[in-house]
């Protein structure tokens, strides 16, 4: 459907198109953010390096990963290290207050637009900054969320509590026994209601989430619609950036727009409908 050969569309001076940026979120009848990883490490949410060291250098120097991703697949050998591990993952990255102004500058751009947001991050950062819950589509899962690991049943459980338990009491990097968490309906382990694999637990949360973004565009279809594309890479790219590519050429009328620190670019196809910016997605916010 496109062709191999990305258009870039940057150069050392960003103003024209942060500019043109601007006219789109004004004049736009509807803004469909799909937002990536970028986003939320141009918020704050690092996974190494100082932070890192910050809050898991005593699981680096007593297994050896020097990053939260690599310990997210770490083997640990019981479960109450397991969840000494993601507790505190899950603790910093999801009740923590980190983000830097980001979403929250970006809610103020929208806040009063016909908008709606697609996201395959999993921190909830849309809703703390103050999005409308009805507007948003977490694809992906959420770390406030529980599912049994089978899974026997199609539901998902809030873990606030529980996680914050976790980290308090843990010691030695080793949680309680009573507080693994167990299937309500089996007994077996939960997990993080995280897309991993085919056992990922779509619970009804979900669905409605996706027939109202389904609606969404069908109701603003043919019309001037800004597909702002946020910190999106090429992990899951069929999820967001190329529905985003193929609707725009779709609609004579849609802009794309791509703000990614080091790969801004669009198809020729739709280059002259597209605003690419390759710079800090914060900073870029903070200009508008």
């Amino acid at each position: 459907m496109f062709s191999q050969k990305g258009t870039t569309n940057f150069t050392g001076d960003h103003s024209a198109e942060i500019d043109r940026l601007k006219r789109e979120i004004d004049t736009a009848e509807a803004i469909v953010i799909g937002a990536g990883a970028g986003l939320s490490t141009a918020a704050g949410f690092t996974y190494s390096n100082e932070r890192f060291e910050k809050y898991f250098s005593d699981f680096a120097e007593k297994y050896g990963f020097r990053d939260m991703y690599s310990g997210g697949f770490f083997p640990f050998e019981t479960p109450v290290e397991f969840w000494a591990y993601w507790s505190r993952y899950i603790y910093i990255n999801r009740y923590m207050d980190v983000d830097n102004g980001t979403y929250k500058r970006l809610f103020e751009l929208v806040k009063d637009k016909d908008y709606f947001v697609i996201t395959t991050n999993v921190d909830h950062q849309f809703q703390k900054a103050g999005f409308d819950k009805s507007r948003l589509f977490y694809t992906q899962g959420d770390y406030g969320l529980f599912q049994c690991s089978e899974p026997c049943h199609k539901a998902t459980y809030d873990n606030e509590t529980i996680i914050k338990d976790m980290v308090k009491f843990q010691k030695d990097m080793k949680i309680p026994t009573e507080l693994i968490p167990k299937c309500p309906k089996c007994g077996k382990p939960m997990t993080m209601n995280l897309r991993s694999d085919d056992k990922f637990v779509e619970d009804e949360g979900w669905h409605a989430a996706a027939r109202r973004y389904e609606k969404f565009l069908r109701e603003h279809d043919g019309q001037h619609v800004l597909f702002l594309e946020l910190g999106v890479g090429y992990n899951t790219p069929a999820i967001i950036k190329f529905p985003f590519w193929r609707m725009t050429k779709q609609d004579p009328k849609a802009v794309y727009a791509c703000l990614n620190y080091g790969e801004a670019y669009a198809p020729d196809e739709i280059a002259k409908r597209s605003i690419c910016i390759n710079c800090d997605i914060c900073e870029v916010l903070s200009e508008i």
